[in-house]
């Protein structure tokens, strides 16, 4: 969520800035109105209580009949007052749900992700000798994705990863953890489901990301759409000592995404699926070196891609593109030679800063160096999106005798050199 106190007191630059985002400045006046109401009802709760305390001690002294009946009226005032002041809090509470975290100034304009911003390409592409194949046909001849039966199986949407596959699945979980280990990151399996309280506090509850999202109402359980909604909430109201900082934390887990507003998308095969299994980062910093881990971030993402030797690119995400709860984020795109007429640069990572917006939620701090709590800002990050990994590598690797060759840095994990 925002800082309510830079709401108040910088209204214009939150509007500009949820605006950038394509949210309804109004929202922004909305909310000022409530909150106002909502200050004046709390102000009079604090002068009330404060009377309350006063009649207390003159009824200590005296048991008077007009005393009590002051009471009573004060206290029946008291609780007329509170139940005015929940309905406006909730209001209040609704609308700011509904305002994303505001884009750092310096980030590229834009309505869309036509508007995205390339940074940098990286790698060679190989010229292959033959018309390269898409994914799905290797990997249906060689038996090791079975779209058919899992469509039989759990509907539109799911694939089985077998044999090879899944040995190349783990094989890139382990690269992905052998490499970041080093760098600090503490190693995490959570859970794959979270409550609403919580994945409200993270901000992923808000405006259509709720239609995403998988809930399992006899349990009042959400399942998880990335690593993160279960990572980030290891803070929830703790206080780090800024001596601890960066905290990295690397995880991987099962995730489950609708795929809302992708109708029509991707339909066949394991690029856009409703579960799918990845490995993510999370951090959490002090402000002052947000910027600096986010950096960091993404050149942890570009080691992993560039030691599985892929071509890729450097997007940063423009405003009118960019995550609900991001301040900045960059994409790795990485090409696909199957992909289309003449190949695609497709998304496999994303990067993102999302300062205080999902730390405010969660309340968690760290202590400064002159004693006071201050909210961390967080970030988070993509290891390997296995299935659109192996897309990459699939088509990047493919022979023209139908096989595929196994990147060099995962041969050792798999015990052979190529997949036929």
């Amino acid at each position: 969520m925002l800082d309510v106190k830079l709401i108040r007191e910088n209204p214009e630059k939150v509007k500009a800035g949820v605006a950038k985002k394509k949210v309804d400045p109004k929202l922004v006046d909305k909310f000022l109105r409530l909150d106002e109401e909502w200050r004046v009802k709390t102000k009079a709760l604090d002068d009330l209580a404060a009377e309350q305390n006063a009649i207390s001690r003159e009824m200590g002294q005296n048991q008077s009949q007009d005393l009590l009946s002051k009471a009573q009226l004060l206290k029946q005032r008291i609780t007329d007052i509170e139940a005015e002041r929940d309905v406006l809090s909730s209001k209040r509470d609704d609308i700011l749900n509904k305002l994303p975290n505001l884009p750092f100034d310096d980030v590229p304009l834009g309505k869309d992700e036509s508007e995205n911003k390339i940074l940098r390409e990286v790698g060679k592409k190989k010229n292959f000798k033959f018309k390269p194949k898409d994914y799905l046909t290797i990997a249906e001849k060689l038996g090791i994705v079975n779209v058919k039966k899992a469509t039989e199986i759990a509907g539109s949407r799911f694939g089985y990863l077998m044999g090879d596959a899944a040995l190349l699945e783990f094989a890139l979980v382990r690269l992905a953890f052998d490499t970041l280990v080093k760098e600090r990151f503490t190693p995490v399996v959570p859970p794959v489901m979270i409550t609403p309280t919580v994945y409200r506090e993270m901000g992923r509850l808000a405006a259509d990301q709720k239609e995403d999202k998988y809930y399992l109402p006899k349990d009042e359980l959400y399942l998880v759409g990335s690593a993160e909604h279960t990572i980030g909430p290891l803070g929830r109201g703790e206080v780090f000592e800024a001596s601890s900082l960066p905290k990295r934390f690397v995880g991987f887990s099962t995730c489950f995404r609708r795929e809302a507003g992708s109708y029509g998308k991707d339909t066949k095969g394991i690029l856009r699926v409703h579960q799918f299994d990845k490995v993510e980062m999370y951090s959490f910093v002090d402000p002052e070196n947000s910027e600096r881990e986010h950096k960091f971030l993404l050149s942890m993402q570009e080691k992993l891609v560039s030691a599985l030797e892929l071509p890729y690119r450097v997007v940063e995400i423009c405003t009118g593109d960019m995550g609900w709860t991001d301040a900045r984020q960059f994409d790795v795109e990485t090409w696909m030679p199957g992909q289309g007429e003449a190949g695609e640069y497709r998304e496999t990572h994303s990067c993102s800063n999302t300062t205080d917006f999902q730390t405010r939620g969660i309340n968690a701090k760290y202590k400064t160096k002159d004693g006071k709590k201050e909210f961390l800002y967080a970030l988070n990050a993509t290891g390997f999106a296995i299935g659109r990994i192996l897309i990459a590598i699939i088509e990047n690797y493919q022979t023209e005798d139908g096989g595929v060759e196994v990147p060099k840095v995962l041969r050792d994990y798999l015990g052979k050199d190529k997949i036929e």
